[in-house]
């Protein structure tokens, strides 16, 4: 370790730096419109407009009538129940119907896009249980959301209720009642917390996006403080001057944390609020939130403590990832080089994010959470959804911490060294 290190840092020089470092930040507009604006817009949308947009397309193909092929001869029941609307008592059309148009190529008719989707009969159709089996081909195309939430969800809804029908009017006939067909009720009990409910099926959003703009605003002061400085020849003139690497290292530290910090309180910011404006859409417009109540949304509603173990973490995780930041942006000859570097660093960081949606087949063991940064994102995701293990995320903070101090190392030993601060 160099001499400068194993003396105590002079605190006025470090904030002198960090100050100087923060300022060239805050002189770039798009650096803070991407620390500060673009969490809170960017998270209300995923987390609040993405499922509601899902939701409102799949309802408005459920209640849109679509165009629907037919060939062959269906029985008038059927053809009722497929042209029939199912509606609220007062009226409001929670699915419509469909109407039958007569083709003759059914998987033409489909291809062409004249109708939706397309049914055909090859034989009749039983008009009653026990009259017999028929099929009924159904023609769509499978990989296309539209015609899935339309025509052919549709299609299958209705047979499926007609295909009942018939079966309990047999029951009727035989003296047996409906029941007889269900003699063991399957009813779902939903063990989640309340909190896990609440957060839903996109809650590893929450964990991906705090670490994409922590990422995004470290990188922003951390490549100009370092490989910026050294393009501009700036760098040389701070060394030169009577101040210890070991300080320059903490500064340039400090400033790109701080900026990191700022990204991820407005990511936290960004979920608080999506999780207000979708209680205040629950209480005014129950029905537009249908999709969050399946379980499809996510609301960030936090306990102090959580809230403080949020914070604490997205701290650790922000600090370490500076510090990688800051080694790797020191070792690169210009700005443009240390942009080579660090995408495929934005790639390790944000693949692990992404397969957190498949959390819950890990093993959340210690092990895991002893893993830096990984077990920070885990950590997140536990508090999100309200599973927060004290031990888990003291551990993940701790890690995160012990490998930025190592990083730290690495980037003053570069600072130390002539070959790397003057290789540009």
């Amino acid at each position: 370790m160099p001499a400068d290190a194993r003396r105590g840092l002079r605190r006025a020089l470090v904030w002198e730096i960090t100050v100087r470092d923060l300022l060239s930040t805050l002189r770039d507009r798009r650096t803070l419109n991407a620390t500060i604006l673009m969490p809170l817009i960017l998270i209300p949308l995923f987390t609040l407009g993405l499922p509601l947009m899902m939701g409102s397309l799949i309802g408005g193909q459920q209640q849109t009538r679509q165009q629907l092929g037919i060939s062959g001869e269906l029985p008038g029941g059927l053809r009722a129940a497929l042209e029939r609307d199912e509606t609220l008592p007062d009226g409001t059309v929670v699915r419509a119907g469909v109407d039958l148009v007569p083709v003759t190529d059914p998987l033409q008719a489909v291809q062409s896009g004249s109708v939706d989707a397309a049914v055909q009969a090859s034989s009749p159709l039983p008009e009653r249980a026990g009259d017999g089996t028929g099929t009924l081909n159904i023609y769509a195309k499978l990989g296309n959301l539209r015609a899935q939430t339309g025509a052919y969800s549709k299609v299958q809804d209705v047979l499926e209720a007609y295909n009942r029908q018939l079966t309990v009017q047999r029951l009727t006939s035989l003296g047996l009642s409906e029941s007889t067909l269900t003699p063991v009720t399957l009813r779902p009990v939903d063990a989640s917390s309340t909190q896990e409910q609440r957060s839903g099926q996109l809650a590893f959003l929450i964990p991906m996006l705090m670490m994409q703009f922590i990422l995004a605003g470290a990188m922003a002061t951390a490549l100009d403080a370092t490989a910026g400085e050294k393009e501009r020849g700036t760098l040389e003139s701070l060394l030169v001057s009577p101040v210890r690497r070991a300080e320059v290292v903490a500064g340039k530290l400090l400033a790109t944390t701080l900026t990191a910090l700022t990204s991820a309180a407005f990511s936290v910011a960004g979920f608080l609020l999506s999780g207000l404006a979708m209680r205040a859409l629950q209480d005014r417009q129950p029905e537009a939130s249908a999709a969050f109540t399946q379980g499809i949304g996510g609301q960030l509603s936090l306990s102090p403590s959580a809230l403080l173990s949020l914070l604490g973490t997205a701290a650790s995780t922000a600090v370490l990832i500076s510090a990688l930041l800051i080694t790797v942006g020191i070792y690169a000859r210009s700005f443009k080089e240390a942009q080579t570097y660090v995408a495929p660093i934005t790639m390790l960081i944000v693949i692990p994010a992404v397969m957190l949606q498949f959390a819950d087949f890990l093993h959340s063991g210690p092990g895991l959470y002893a893993v830096p940064l990984i077990g920070g994102m885990v950590s997140i995701l536990d508090t999100v959804r309200g599973a927060l293990n004290p031990g888990h995320a003291a551990l993940a903070f701790a890690v995160n911490l012990l490998a930025a101090l190592t990083l730290c190392a690495l980037a003053l030993r570069s600072f130390s060294r002539e070959e790397v601060i003057f290789r540009n």
